[in-house]
């Protein structure tokens, strides 16, 4: 392997880093986004049972705020639960905007990646001919070693670009439809929470 990226030239060296932060970056991310993280189970039903009680005070809703993105976008609205619905709905729609950035964190970062490592593999190769034809004026077509190091090191950098760039690009789109998936869940749980403090919804049904 070493061999493989010293003689790729330097442009491998860009290619290397980039692979090792789309790793880290895929690994922080699943992480952070694991859906126990984001949307505790029975997160709104636990909510509502206090609402309902009026057993949910202040030091409460610093924990709820505190406990995941959900819950400060629940926490959002409850601020807000004795106004009307739509200034309710309207306080977890700002909130929750705010937690789908969060969750959106390095991800275009990833996608950087995934779009620039082709174009390094590609830089790598124009410089690898670069080289053959600066040896072919130099000392003909007499001499393959010469030429044999500019052709290996344009193919070696072309295909290191690629080898980086398709997991990469693969693991933005997963993120990405993750992230979605994610900010739609969170969205249903509110509105849940929301119909039922406004006497739109009998029960909580599945959120419990």
């Amino acid at each position: 392997m070493w061999e493989l990226i010293i003689a790729g030239g330097w442009v491998m060296l860009p290619i290397v880093v980039c692979s090792v932060l789309a790793v880290a970056l895929f690994a922080e991310r699943m992480w952070a986004l694991q859906r126990g993280r984001i949307i505790p189970r029975h997160l709104v039903a636990q909510v509502w049972h206090k609402v309902k009680n009026d057993a949910l005070d202040a030091n409460q809703l610093r924990e709820i705020r505190a406990g995941s993105p959900l819950g400060r976008v629940i926490a959002a609205g409850l601020v807000n639960m004795h106004h009307d619905r739509e200034i309710m709905m309207e306080s977890i729609e700002d909130a929750g905007r705010h937690e789908a950035h969060g969750l959106e964190r390095y991800l275009n970062t990833l996608g950087t990646i995934a779009a620039i490592t082709p174009l390094l593999g590609l830089l790598g190769t124009v410089i690898g001919m670069i080289k053959v034809f600066a040896a072919i004026s130099a000392q003909g077509l007499g001499d393959a070693a010469a030429l044999a190091g500019g052709i290996s090191e344009a193919l070696i950098t072309t295909a290191a670009g690629l080898v980086v760039a398709i997991p990469s690009l693969i693991a933005y789109r997963y993120l990405r439809g993750k992230v979605d998936a994610l900010v739609v869940d969170m969205e249903q749980e509110s509105l849940k929470l929301v119909e039922v403090i406004h006497g739109q919804r009998d029960r909580l049904g599945s959120a419990a």
